[in-house]
C-alpha cells in the first residue's frame, strides 16, 4: 500500500526534506524541519514530564531523531512501539515492526529505489538494463548490421527476389488458365541464393557483435539506448570467450530454426530466449546465462 502524501526525509539527503505524492518524489526539497519548542501549561517553556505529548505523534521520552543503528530502532520503537507520525531512516512512515532501513537491500542483487520499486542490480551494484531498452537496442543494431552486410549479400538477396517473383507469376497464370498447382514447395534455385545471403549475414553480424562488445562493451544501438555488456560477477568489457558464447548461442538457434520438422521448436526457443529476462530475477536472457553476462545501464 503506497504511502500517503506529504514531506518525508529525502533519501539522497539527509540534510532537507522531499515531497512524496502518494506514487513517487516530486522536485520539491526544503530544509529539514526541527521539532518546535515544548511549550508548556500556559505558554511556559520548559520539558514535559514523562510519557506526556511534546507534539502530534510524538511522546517525551521516546524515540529521538536522527537514524539509529542498522537493524535497530530508536526509543520506543526498538520495543515495536512505533509512535503515530514518526519517520524511519529512509525517509518513509514506518509501520509497526517494519525495519527502520526499507531502502536497502533485502536479498542478493537487490538495489536502492524509490519506494515499492525494486530495482535489479549485479552483484557490485550496477543498474541491470530493462527488457524495452533491449528490445529497441537490437532493432538498431540488426538495420546497422543489414547497410553494413549489403555489399556482400545484395547479389545474392537480388537473385533470390527474381526466383520468388517468377514462381509467383507462374502460379497466378497457372491460376488464371485453369490449371492451379496443387504443389506449395519453393523452387529449390531459391535456396541455391538464400543460403549464402543468410550465411554471409550470419558473419558480418557475430564481427559486428565481437568487435563492439569486446572493445567498447556495447554496440552502436545498445550505446544509443545507453546500456552495455559485462560480465555478471566482473565490470568492464566482456572478454572475447563470452561474446562468442553469448552470440554463438543465438546464431545457432537460428540456424536450428531453418531446419526441417524441428525447425518450428527451435525458433519458439529463440523467441523464449528474448523474452526470458522479462521473469528472471538477474534479467538475463538464455544467451546471458550460457556467457554469465548482464546487460547493464550506463
Amino acid at each position: 500500500m503506497s504511502n500517503p502524501a506529504g514531506w518525508y526525509d529525502d533519501p539522497q539527503d539527509r540534510s532537507q526534506e522531499r515531497y512524496w505524492d502518494g506514487n513517487a518524489w516530486t522536485d520539491d526539497r526544503r530544509p529539514r524541519q526541527s521539532p518546535p519548542p515544548y511549550q508548556g501549561q500556559f505558554g511556559q517553556s520548559g520539558p514535559p514530564q514523562f510519557g506526556q505529548p511534546v507534539q502530534h505523534g510524538q511522546v517525551y521520552g521516546g524515540a529521538q531523531p536522527g537514524p539509529a543503528q542498522y537493524g535497530q530502532q530508536t526509543g520506543q520503537a526498538q520495543y515495536g512501539q512505533q509512535q503515530y507520525g514518526q519517520q524511519q531512516y529512509g525517509g518513509q512512515p514506518q509501520q509497526p515492526g517494519q525495519s527502520p532501513y526499507p531502502a536497502y537491500p533485502q536479498q542478493h542483487g537487490q538495489g536502492y529505489g524509490y519506494p515499492g520499486q525494486r530495482v535489479h542490480t549485479t552483484p557490485d551494484g550496477q543498474q541491470l538494463s530493462g527488457w524495452w531498452r533491449r528490445v529497441f537496442a537490437r532493432i538498431i543494431d540488426s538495420i546497422i548490421v543489414g547497410i553494413i552486410g549489403l555489399p556482400l549479400t545484395g547479389y545474392f538477396y537480388y537473385q533470390y527476389f527474381l526466383v520468388i517473383w517468377e514462381y509467383l507469376e507462374d502460379t497466378m497464370d497457372a491460376a488464371a488458365a485453369g490449371t492451379p498447382t496443387t504443389s506449395t514447395a519453393l523452387p529449390p534455385e531459391v535456396y541455391k541464393w538464400m543460403i549464402p545471403a543468410v550465411l554471409i549475414g550470419m558473419v558480418v553480424s557475430f564481427a559486428y557483435e565481437y568487435l563492439f562488445l569486446t572493445k567498447k562493451g556495447a554496440t552502436p544501438g545498445k550505446m544509443a539506448l545507453g546500456i552495455a555488456v559485462r560480465l555478471r560477477d566482473l565490470p568492464g568489457n566482456p572478454p572475447g570467450s563470452a561474446v562468442g558464447k553469448r552470440y554463438g548461442f543465438i546464431i545457432l538457434l537460428s540456424l536450428l530454426g531453418s531446419v526441417p520438422l524441428v525447425g518450428t521448436l527451435f525458433a519458439f526457443l529463440g523467441l523464449i530466449n528474448y523474452l526470458w529476462p522479462l521473469w528472471d530475477d538477474k534479467k538475463q536472457a538464455l544467451h546471458d546465462k550460457i556467457a554469465a553476462t548482464n546487460v547493464v545501464r550506463t
